[in-house]
């Protein structure tokens, strides 16, 4: 297997374990208004996350290292024709983690959680706005620039992408509600897997089979029907108490469309509306060396990042209850 092939499935893979592990992030930071019915809910909906939220933004950093030092094309490219919409995903980011962050230390916690909501909301929409853009293609030159404007990533079918998204990330975090809470906290959690199972399954559904029917390869269609076999399953588990089937299926549903949407964007990294002007792995790609070098290093420290992650989950797996998450004391 070439070293394009290698570093572009790795890449996948980042994107995948941001997804997954970020997107409850965004579920939890979206459904804080809606479950909680005082500071204690809503100290308890936070400590969900308290202890894992900025490892799991480290896939994102990870996913664009390696983006910009496998294929400096299409980061090139990527991050100029798409600066406004990763802008705004970066300012997004930047007030989640200080509302988090602050939002206990601060006499006023309604800013602050007005932060976390949008600063959640934004990146779960506009993920899918921009990864829908890359998929379908977007209006490039001969020296690989971007044409278009604002409106132009803002089509039907990418806003249809960045809904999809939305509601699968809100589904995500209220299976992990329900998986970490207990009470009437889990309860209406459950309550709201419902309503964002329900709305995943419409907008998820209807964005997969527009892409199938657009760029679809034959080997997309499985994944595509895998991610709504997962949201079903992990509905159907709620319904029975098995709170971590559930939030396992949601997770495969989620690697699965990001296999799909990788799936159906090979060999290209950044498909043009002109193909003759598309990015693909070879022409957007560093040299041999730098690839060899990349892979090597990659093989010793990847394993180190998943044994610490995974060892952090498993510290803090347990269930938070109310009764933990009570406020400090006032300072004089």
């Amino acid at each position: 297997m070439e070293l394009t092939t290698v570093w572009f499935l790795l890449i996948a893979v980042l994107w995948i374990g941001y997804f997954v592990l970020e997107g409850f992030d965004f579920g939890v930071g979206i459904l804080l208004p809606l479950v909680s019915r005082d500071e204690t809910d809503r100290r308890t909906v936070l400590a969900t996350i308290g202890p894992v939220w900025d490892g799991n933004e480290v896939w994102l950093l990870v996913a664009g290292g390696a983006t910009f030092a496998a294929f400096p094309e299409w980061y090139a490219t990527l991050f100029s024709g798409f600066y406004l919409p990763l802008f705004l995903i970066l300012v997004a980011l930047i007030l989640r983690g200080v509302a988090i962050e602050y939002r206990n230390k601060s006499d006023g916690t309604r800013g602050w959680d007005r932060s976390l909501f949008f600063g959640s909301l934004l990146p779960a929409l506009l993920w899918g706005v921009a990864f829908a853009n890359i998929v379908r293609g977007v209006p490039l030159d001969a020296d690989h620039e971007y044409t278009g404007s604002l409106l132009t990533l803002l089509n039907p079918y990418a806003l249809l992408g960045g809904l999809a998204t939305l509601t699968l990330f809100t589904l995500h975090g209220a299976l992990f509600l329900a998986l970490r809470t207990e009470g009437e906290l889990r309860a209406r959690a459950v309550g709201w897997v419902k309503k964002a199972g329900a709305a995943a399954l419409v907008a998820g559904g209807a964005f997969l089979v527009i892409t199938q029917v657009m760029l679809g390869k034959p080997a997309t269609w499985a994944t595509a029907a895998l991610a709504a076999l997962g949201i079903a399953g992990a509905l159907l588990a709620t319904l029975r108490g098995r709170d971590g089937w559930a939030f396992t299926a949601n997770a495969v549903a989620i690697l699965a469309v990001t296999v799909t949407l990788f799936g159906n964007l090979w060999p290209n990294v950044m498909p043009a509306l002109d193909p003759a002007n598309s990015l693909t792995v070879t022409n957007a790609s560093s040299t041999p060396y730098t690839l060899t070098v990349m892979t090597w290093v990659a093989a010793v420290f990847t394993p180190v990042v998943l044994a610490y992650q995974g060892w952090t989950y498993w510290v803090f797996r347990k269930r938070v209850t109310r009764g933990r998450t009570q406020a400090p004391a006032p300072t004089a």
